[in-house]
């Protein structure tokens, strides 16, 4: 991966013209732990994997909270998300000192990405490591935004990073015309849902990832474990009876044609693909 003489500056232009430092910290984005991002016109939902790295210490958090209308959630290095975080709560508290209304997230959004920006054309400088999905709600309503490190920014209806994510984004794909009306309760669903996508077969636990909402009338929240695990709860005896209808209907065809050819050993829905 190391490509020698172009790659020891952020201001070193390969001949091919790519930055391989902007390029490594993309990477470590797609190396850090899963975050996903939905909204609907009122709702926005934030949830990630927290797994920590050994059973004697405690995970590192991956979503903060910059206003009472906005939130991010973060993949990468962990010490520049805190600093983005930081960074993005002092814009919030200025602009609302200095105006007396909450700061409208695509200014943020902006801002945000200009300051990652200057880090890819200053040699005493490295770009962020991290990748931001930020969650907010303003007067044009809901908006979901996920910022790379190379200064770039991007609008979303739903949106994953980090390890294992396009696991998770085939599953928001498939979902996301429905988002714009889905309601409170169903946003948080299609979250955990998503989230179980990348954990490849591990059961989802309220102790592995963290969840948060935010929407109108309701102002950004981190949802407690015990919250968390009853809506895993109540969502997987939903979703695991589905299939097995779908096996009892399969075993009423067979008894009535008769026996079926063997077709091998069945699929495991729950196991995520790795992402290559």
């Amino acid at each position: 991966m190391f490509r020698n003489q172009y790659d020891t500056d952020v201001t070193t232009w390969s001949p091919a013209g790519r930055l391989f430092q902007v390029e490594y910290a993309m990477e470590a984005v797609k190396q850090g732990s899963a975050a996903i991002g939905l909204r609907s016109k009122s709702h926005v939902v934030l949830a990630c994997v927290n797994k920590s790295n050994s059973e004697l210490s405690s995970h590192q958090k991956k979503i903060f909270k910059a206003d009472d209308h906005i939130g991010v959630a973060i993949a990468g290095l962990t010490a520049d998300g805190r600093v983005l975080s930081r960074y993005m709560r002092s814009e919030c508290i200025n602009f609302s000192y200095s105006y007396e209304s909450p700061l409208p997230v695509g200014r943020l959004v902006v801002q945000l990405a200009d300051k990652a920006q200057v880090c890819t054309q200053r040699s005493w400088k490295r770009p962020y490591g991290v990748g931001l999905l930020v969650a907010g709600l303003d007067e044009s309503g809901a908006h979901l935004y996920y910022n790379c490190p190379s200064g770039n920014y991007f609008e979303y209806q739903a949106f994953a990073i980090g390890s294992r994510s396009q696991a998770a984004k085939t599953y928001l794909e498939r979902k996301f015309e429905s988002f714009s009306t889905s309601s409170r309760e169903n946003l948080l669903k299609d979250a955990l849902f998503a989230i179980r996508e990348t954990l490849q077969g591990e059961r989802l636990t309220s102790s592995i990832c963290t969840v948060a909402v935010l929407g109108v009338g309701e102002a950004f929240q981190i949802l407690d474990q015990k919250t968390v695990q009853a809506l895993i709860d109540a969502f997987e005896i939903a979703g695991e009876e589905a299939p097995a209808a779908e096996g009892d209907a399969l075993d009423q065809g067979t008894a009535e044609s008769g026996p079926v050819a063997d077709q091998g050993p069945p699929a495991e829905p729950d196991v995520a693909p790795m992402d290559i």
